[in-house]
């Protein structure tokens, strides 16, 4: 998994957009990070330090192509204005769902 800056990371978003717009799908996914890349330690080691300030790890998947970054919570409302505007301008391809219209029950 390539970990990568924001803005890079939404210009390699755009481009699996792309790669998968008529095959495929996209896996996107947010999590809460705490900055530890190691497990948690056995009883008898000293615990790791808590964090002061978490920060979010975001992945993208397209088949076998996998992006990720990780966001500070001050930077968090920036990214995820310009994740909508790479979200809306990607996404133009999508299928307007017809609506059932359901039979009604006659009344005698």
């Amino acid at each position: 998994m390539v970990l990568l800056e924001n803005d890079t990371f939404l210009v390699e978003l755009i481009r699996l957009f792309d790669k998968c717009r008529f095959s495929g799908s996209i896996v996107f996914t947010i999590k809460r990070f705490n900055g530890h890349n190691r497990p948690v330690p056995r009883k008898g080691k000293p615990a790791l330090p808590t964090p002061a300030e978490f920060l979010c790890l975001i992945r993208a998947t397209c088949r076998s192509k996998k992006i990720s970054t990780v966001v500070h919570i001050k930077d968090i409302n920036k990214f995820h204005q310009a994740y909508w505007n790479s979200l809306k301008s990607s996404i133009n391809g999508l299928k307007k769902l017809k609506k059932v219209k359901s039979a009604k029950p006659k009344v005698h």
